[in-house]
């Protein structure tokens, strides 16, 4: 079987402050300005910064996923609710907010792998993932996501057998998307904060698996 790309589009509109691409860049050119200016005046530390950007980007947030996660892979009525109202699940474990008020949450499965990507600029579920990855805001991935999946996933080192459909989720204001990975097998009777080290930002995005037990962090 042949695999397929199903890219699921949706319109942006984008009222949440968010703004395309060329004025995200100015943006961001404005906020690097005002970095360099505090940084002048000794009034920012630069390296300690980079650590509070990498601690929402790759720990807090991420790790609120996990946690999510494994909860989903452990207790099958929590499953349940999290697919078909993702929103309220998510609330139930504390999470939610601005940046994720209207979630869905679709299911890995042997046949099937699910892949998110905002087409036009970055909208990202910030309650339960963090701040989005330099590279999920690049137009390359937001290009290529759609147009060639498979090749992406490879880029991410990920090779899937050749009839698993990937279906590409184009994330919006109106919604946002969180990837339920598959549980890695050897992993019975473990505990949700046990499971929840396995689960990467990656493989909640869909450009990444779950770590298998023993794998480094």
């Amino acid at each position: 079987m042949s695999a397929q790309s199903h890219h699921e589009g949706h319109d942006h509109t984008h009222d949440h402050g968010e703004r395309g691409s060329s004025q995200l860049s100015d943006i961001e050119l404005r906020v690097r300005a005002l970095e360099t200016v505090l940084t002048q005046k000794g009034l920012v530390d630069p390296a300690a910064l980079d650590a509070i950007v990498d601690l929402y980007e790759t720990k807090i947030g991420p790790r609120n996923g996990a946690r999510i996660v494994a909860r989903a892979w452990v207790d099958a009525a929590f499953r349940a609710r999290l697919l078909a109202d993702a929103t309220s699940a998510i609330a139930e474990m504390g999470f939610g907010g601005r940046q994720g008020e209207h979630m869905t949450a679709v299911e890995n499965t042997p046949s099937r792998q699910h892949m998110v990507v905002c087409t036009l600029c970055s909208c990202y579920p910030w309650p339960v993932l963090g701040l989005p990855p330099v590279w999920y805001k690049s137009a390359a991935y937001r290009s290529r996501a759609v147009i060639d999946p498979r090749g992406v996933l490879a880029d991410f080192g990920v090779t899937l057998p050749p009839g698993v459909e990937i279906r590409v989720w184009d994330s919006t204001a109106e919604t946002r998307y969180l990837v339920i990975p598959m549980r890695p097998e050897g992993t019975d009777g473990w505990s949700e904060e046990r499971l929840a080290d396995l689960v990467t930002r990656d493989s909640m995005i869909g450009t990444g698996l779950a770590r298998a037990p023993g794998a480094a962090s």
